[in-house]
């Protein structure tokens, strides 16, 4: 299992094991963690799994495709720098211990 550490907008920290294979959105999803609503459930087609990854994190990550990009366009208040889609990221075992934190809403 790999520990993500999910913040809320009001400062609320969530540290949960998410299964290697799975996205950090599903695992929000699976640990009921409020601030990622995924409507589309994980098809890159809406912009309400959108969080901040910690600045140390965003060059282990890999990079977003031109259709991520595309949909952080709708997202609140992306940040070019910290912005990720959670559906669009794989867990494995080199992230354990990312942390993401909530936009105080999301679109």
């Amino acid at each position: 299992m790999v520990k993500i550490t999910y913040i809320e907008f009001n400062g609320t920290e969530h540290v949960v094991d998410v299964a290697p294979g799975l996205t950090v959105m599903e695992g929000a999803r699976d640990n009921g963690i409020d601030g990622i609503e995924a409507d589309c459930g994980g098809a890159c087609a809406c912009s309400t799994c959108h969080v901040y990854v910690d600045a140390a994190w965003v060059e282990k990550l890999p990079a977003k495709d031109a259709m991520e990009e595309d949909m952080l366009d709708f997202a609140y208040e992306p940040d070019p720098a910290t912005s990720r889609l959670t559906c669009q990221i794989k867990v494995t075992p080199e992230l354990d211990g990312l942390v993401v934190r909530m936009p105080e809403r999301q679109i």
